[in-house]
């Protein structure tokens, strides 16, 4: 698990991310790239890293349920996720 400062990080680039998007956007496409390397690095969305939004594991990630495998496994499990079941034949 984590620390809680690498959350807190994550979070703080997402913010970013979204406070420069049409900046970044407009520079790119007028292709004005002097002015797009002065824009902080964190407002670059290369930098975000997909996160378990329960335990903040960066690994092992489920993009269609926004969970890490462990977690989407324990939660398959105990029929918490509607939809999925657990296999068997």
């Amino acid at each position: 698990m984590p620390k809680e400062s690498v959350k807190a990080r994550q979070r703080k680039r997402e913010k970013i991310v979204l406070k420069y998007a049409k900046r970044r956007k407009f520079l790119k496409d007028s292709r004005n790239y002097e002015l797009l390397q002065r824009l902080p690095r964190n407002a670059s969305p290369v930098r975000l890293r997909n996160r378990c939004s329960i335990t903040g594991r960066s690994r092992g990630y489920m993009r269609q349920f926004g969970i890490s495998r462990i977690v989407f496994r324990n939660m398959a499990s105990q029929g918490l996720i509607p939809g999925v079941k657990k296999a068997s034949w």
